[in-house]
């Protein structure tokens, strides 16, 4: 069962990325151009309550459109993956979104600034479902898992690079420059994906064949999935505390630099970039998904709780950032597969947008709920809050998969049999 573990490190990196197809190798590459301008939306918060001196709670309104806008750009990005197709869905929410983020840098008052971060969200984020369904079309039934975390490592070793130089920027040059810098990215990672991986190349593979008998059930009729997904908004919600809160707290009560906060996040995506999708190669097949997301909730929970064992000491946020990634690593690549697994060709876009909107609804609540606490209450009581709601999530989690359905748990709920033993596919779940 674990005879992989015994092999060489290097053996096992290798055979983590074989198999894998060019397409997705070219996707991940796109997805990495356009998060290496990642540099915005990760200094947004402090930008607006330092720079733009809102209080707390008027970051968290401007904020709370762009959540809208993310809610909006999923569903409608889902619905046009379906009709019109995953490629030019991609290409446009890439184009079009490079010239709103220059646009942002010349608005300054809260209800401008609001609006515009609405559309940018909608917009780029119409991006994300089918970008989802892309990488479920390239890729074998059986690399689904890994391929996703293929394009999440390109996404995590851009957020590593945005960040980092973001961070440079703010604290050298001023907030201007990150503006043009991520809408640029926007356009190149558009351009190349226009030059290197053209539509007639997407539309050789673009049809999903179905078995005739396939009852193709929408995700909003899928009451295991509903809750599934109302868990991931509740993970989400914690996990996206690290863009919204977690930067003011390392700003206002630890003193760190603009820089040395995107060093900070830099770490994270460094991280995964460098191992998710290793992780994800030895997991996968031998650990039922729902248990492994359960456990990854439960460790974002603990990484937040990390922060009051010594709220004054910087190195505190080291410790945070490790946890965070770990959670994020087991969680959101398994639940992402496991997602796509409960969908058909025909519902596909759909159930990918339910995902994402997930995800998107988080944008929303996560700067409102976080910021909020943290101006009425304290960071102290927020990190409380936030593991409670993670530990919360890690059970509805595994009564979700509990409900059975593709993916779900058995009854026993024991852990999957490893799938090289049984003959069948990773994805099949426990026995």
């Amino acid at each position: 069962m674990f005879g992989i573990i015994q092999r060489t490190p290097l053996r096992v990196f290798y055979n983590a990325f074989r198999g894998l197809s060019a397409n997705v190798w070219l996707l991940a590459l796109v997805t990495f151009i356009n998060r290496s301008g990642t540099m915005v939306i990760p200094f947004m918060t402090v930008y607006l309550t330092v720079d733009r001196q809102f209080s707390l709670q008027q970051a968290g309104w401007v904020m709370g459109a762009f959540g809208l806008g993310s809610l909006l750009g999923a569903w409608i990005g889902g619905r046009l993956t379906d009709k019109i197709g995953f490629y030019q869905v991609q290409f446009w929410s890439l184009f079009l979104s490079g010239f709103v983020f220059v646009g942002l840098m010349f608005l300054q008052s809260l209800w401008a600034l609001s609006i515009g971060v609405f559309i940018l969200s909608t917009v780029a984020d119409a991006f994300r479902p089918a970008n989802f369904v892309a990488v479920g079309v390239y890729s074998k039934p059986e690399n689904i898992t890994r391929s996703l975390a293929l394009v999440r490592m390109a996404i995590n070793l851009g957020w590593s690079v945005g960040p980092a130089i973001g961070g440079f920027l703010a604290a050298s040059m001023g907030y201007s420059l990150l503006f043009l810098a991520d809408g640029l990215t926007c356009v190149l990672a558009a351009i190349v994906m226009r030059i290197f991986l053209p539509p007639r190349k997407a539309n050789n593979n673009e049809a999903i064949e179905d078995p005739p008998d396939t009852i193709h059930t929408p995700p909003y009729k899928d009451r295991p999935f509903l809750l599934f997904m109302a868990m991931m908004t509740l993970v989400a919600l914690c996990f996206m505390q690290f863009i919204h809160t977690l930067p003011v707290f390392c700003k206002t009560h630890l003193g760190m630099s603009e820089d040395q906060i995107g060093l900070l996040l830099a770490l994270n995506g460094l991280a995964i970039g460098l191992s998710e999708v290793t992780l994800v190669y030895i997991l996968e097949g031998r650990f039922h998904k729902i248990w492994l997301m359960c456990i990854g909730a439960v460790i974002i929970g603990l990484a937040y709780l990390s922060l009051n064992l010594h709220a004054t000491w910087v190195g505190i946020t080291i410790i945070c950032m490790s946890l965070l990634t770990i959670g994020e690593m087991l969680n959101f690549p398994f639940s992402n597969s496991y997602a796509m697994g409960r969908s058909t060709g025909k519902t596909r876009g759909q159930y990918m947008s339910y995902y994402t909107m997930s995800f998107a609804i988080t944008t929303i609540l996560a700067p409102l709920l976080g910021l909020y606490v943290a101006d009425h209450f304290g960071f102290r009581t927020l990190w409380y809050v936030i593991a409670c709601i993670a530990f919360v999530a890690a059970l509805g989690t595994y009564w979700a998969g509990r409900m059975g359905g593709p993916g779900g748990l058995q009854v026993t709920g024991k852990l999957s049999i490893n799938a090289a033993q049984t003959g069948s596919s990773s994805d099949t779940g426990a026995t």
